[in-house]
């Protein structure tokens, strides 16, 4: 028990006698972020989801259980579970990434 409690204080000070931390700082040139694309928040009815944002593209079928539905719509995703949103997924390609 005291060799442990002697690692330990060792270790301690190690640390404390290695001086300030410090990192590395990366600099990135050219990034953009990511557009502002308005999508569907988590909890929403499919019925708000066609009134807010019209017709998707594509409606994908329900799939497993709980039952998952995807509509397409352009530059993003909304995933339903049931008939609410269960999350939305912005397309790479849409983010001009």
């Amino acid at each position: 028990m005291d060799s442990i409690r002697s690692l330990l204080l060792f270790l301690a000070l190690a640390v404390a006698a290695s001086g300030p931390l410090s990192a590395d700082v990366l600099l990135m040139e050219g990034i953009q972020s990511a557009p502002s694309i308005q999508t569907p928040r988590n909890g929403v009815s499919m019925a708000q989801v066609r009134q807010q944002y019209g017709e998707p593209l594509q409606e994908q079928p329900a799939v497993g259980e709980p039952p998952i539905t995807r509509w397409e719509y352009d530059g993003y995703s909304v995933f339903f579970e049931h008939d609410l949103v269960l999350h939305s997924v912005i397309h790479r390609a849409a983010a001009n990434w």
